[in-house]
């Protein structure tokens, strides 16, 4: 029995050799993306490293050059919240003639007061879905020539918590930080379950498949809340939070195990699905629902100006 549970403790060390593959990672400059970027890297995948804050980004890829001579890095300034730098984004990946093979919407931001995107998004709901998104719809085209294609989206065992607020999505009319984000984690799971629906019904090769790390210790939990949220959130990352190494590991394991299949959710394995190596869990169930992510479906085209049915072949 020790040696079959062994046998399932899936890490990085068994990532398949990614030569030849090129992965975009949002947020990769630090937590969660960095520990994906650096891993993917190391198998010899050309990594774009998509960054908000390019000083930051630039010191994170010197650091993983410091570390890995050969890696395969390039930074790209991306800001998720604000969708012309996202078409700004897509368009340099077009103009350069880039190939994509995985796509791993990774960056977020976690409880912060409110505040409104660009384009008059609440900025939760903007960078953690409307963003994501947008992006993905813009990079289909790529991806659809990629080799082994997938679109990993990251979400948070918070999705359970979760629903769409259609009738006040900035929160004017009531605002609270935790609510916000875990209408954006559920958004996230509704987005990547009914993008595998639609790949899926057309014969599409790019499978979509969501993650979320269970609670791992990262700067998510304390650069977003303020207060005693922020004293709380650092308090739990010292005492019960598993290390980002552990909870990059679903999203690693999404992007390049070859037995995955499209809408399926990988999260830890352990103990209310907090900590541990890599499984198959479930989302909540409302979250499953074709009707509300249909609707939220819609309503993303329409705030994003980003349709997909143009850009996946019939």
């Amino acid at each position: 029995m020790l040696g079959h549970m062994t046998e399932n403790r899936w890490t990085a060390n068994r990532i398949p050799d990614q030569t030849g593959r090129t992965v975009v990672v949002t947020g990769a400059n630090s937590g969660l993306g960095l520990v994906t970027t650096r891993q993917l890297a190391r198998r010899g995948a050309h990594v774009i490293m998509a960054v908000r804050n390019e000083d930051k980004g630039r010191r994170a890829l010197a650091d993983l050059a410091g570390v890995q001579p050969g890696a395969s890095l390039e930074l790209r300034r991306l800001d998720l919240a604000d969708l012309d730098s996202v078409r700004a984004f897509a368009e340099r990946l077009h103009a350069d003639g880039t190939r994509v093979d995985v796509l791993i919407n990774n960056a977020g931001v976690m409880m912060p007061p409110r505040s409104l995107s660009p384009q008059g998004h609440e900025s939760q709901f903007a960078g953690n879905h409307l963003g994501h998104f947008a992006l993905t719809g813009l990079l289909l085209d790529l991806l659809q020539a990629g080799t082994d294609p997938r679109v990993v989206t990251v979400s948070s065992s918070l999705h359970r918590r979760g629903s769409i607020h259609f009738d006040d999505l900035t929160g004017a009319k009531r605002y609270s930080p935790t609510a916000f984000y875990a209408q954006s984690k559920f958004a996230n799971i509704l987005f990547g379950l009914e993008l595998h629906r639609r790949l899926s019904a057309k014969g599409s090769p790019v499978r979509s498949l969501l993650t979320h790390p269970g609670y791992a210790a990262t700067n998510l939990q304390t650069t977003g809340p303020t207060g005693l949220a922020k004293a709380l959130a650092g308090l739990g990352n010292r005492i019960f939070a598993q290390d980002a190494e552990m909870g990059a590991l679903p999203q690693l394991y999404a992007a390049t195990e070859p037995s995955v299949q499209s809408g399926q959710y990988i999260g830890p394995g352990g103990m209310a699905q907090m900590r541990g190596y890599p499984k198959v869990v479930r989302p909540v169930p409302s979250a499953e629902d074709p009707a509300t992510a249909a609707r939220l479906w819609a309503l993303s085209e329409e705030l994003t100006d980003v349709h997909y049915l143009e850009r996946v072949p019939g």
